[in-house]
């Protein structure tokens, strides 16, 4: 056979190794937390919306929270602020936060134009849109660091009607306390607790790591699969550090709260998202529940 032929078929081949997730997750919500580097690169940014748009196009319903930390610390450079943080969280007094509000915006509304430009209708909300994120203050281990707020309800009706209208929802993490004050919300907490609110199918962090490592150091150890209690014990016994150690915790809380399976993986691979969820090996970190029935079949 020739090759050009064999091309074709290993196309064929790989659209029908998707055909099984497609089935499953019809009609099923996913939530994408999207950060990092495949936010400032314009080739992965565009690679994560056309993953995004093809889920939503074979009959998944896509959700989007988008961060923009990166882009935050650079216009807080440029007006001359020095940017400070507190345990890996921003600290966000009133000048940084009306910053850090119209810069998120920005963001949101360059993505809500990509997803456009791909033909599927985006809508990008804040959390201050209908109350969609409830929030009370934050402290770093019992320290004020301002205007950072952690959600406390989710108003989820505005989703379900959005996605029911066929939209694909992009929604960006700032929210409003009891007092309406304006609050920043660090992406991860928001993706999670509007993950659990819609009871997501799935929740996938976009991220500038490859997974989750039994040892940081070591490039063989990356985990595939993740049960909710190796995770914990993993945790326990000091193996999980830094930034990761609460984007785990996110995880464990999503799980325990309705969301049936968490994916960390690298943004910086292209199509990372696609590769993860119709692939039958995966590339980043599955986490999921003790019960669940395992997930990839064969290599």
């Amino acid at each position: 056979m020739n090759q050009s032929m064999q091309k074709y078929l290993d196309k064929a081949e790989v659209l029908i190794e998707a055909l099984p997730y497609i089935q499953r997750f019809n009609r099923k919500i996913i939530v994408v937390k999207y950060g990092g580097s495949a936010m400032i690169d314009e080739e992965l940014k565009e690679h994560v919306i056309q993953d995004v748009t093809l889920l939503k196009l074979v009959g998944f319903k896509p959700i989007i929270v988008h961060g923009g930390g990166k882009e935050i610390s650079k216009w807080v450079g440029k007006v001359g602020m020095e940017p400070e943080f507190v345990n890996g969280l921003r600290v966000t007094d009133e000048a940084t936060m009306e910053l850090a509000e119209m810069v998120l915006g920005k963001v949101n509304k360059s993505l809500v134009q990509l997803v456009e430009s791909l033909g599927v209708r985006a809508i990008g909300i804040s959390g201050k849109d209908g109350g969609l994120l409830k929030v009370e203050k934050k402290l770093a281990d019992g320290e004020d660091i301002g205007f950072v707020g952690d959600v406390k309800e989710v108003n989820a009706d505005i989703l379900y009607d959005l996605l029911e209208k066929d939209f694909l929802p992009i929604v960006c993490p700032v929210g409003l306390d009891d007092e309406f004050n304006t609050y920043n919300i660090n992406a991860d907490d928001a993706a999670c607790a509007i993950a659990r609110a819609v009871k997501a199918e799935k929740l996938a962090f976009l991220t500038d790591i490859e997974g989750v490592y039994k040892d940081p150091k070591d490039p063989d150890t990356l985990i595939s699969e993740l049960r909710v209690s190796a995770g914990k014990q993993l945790m326990e016994e000091g193996y999980i550090g830094g930034g990761m150690l609460p984007k785990l915790q996110n995880c464990i809380d999503a799980i325990e709260n309705g969301v049936s399976r968490v994916h960390i993986l690298d943004g910086r691979i292209p199509h990372c998202l696609l590769l993860e969820i119709f692939t039958n090996k995966g590339i980043g970190t599955a986490i999921l529940n003790d019960t669940e029935e395992k997930y990839y079949h064969g290599e």
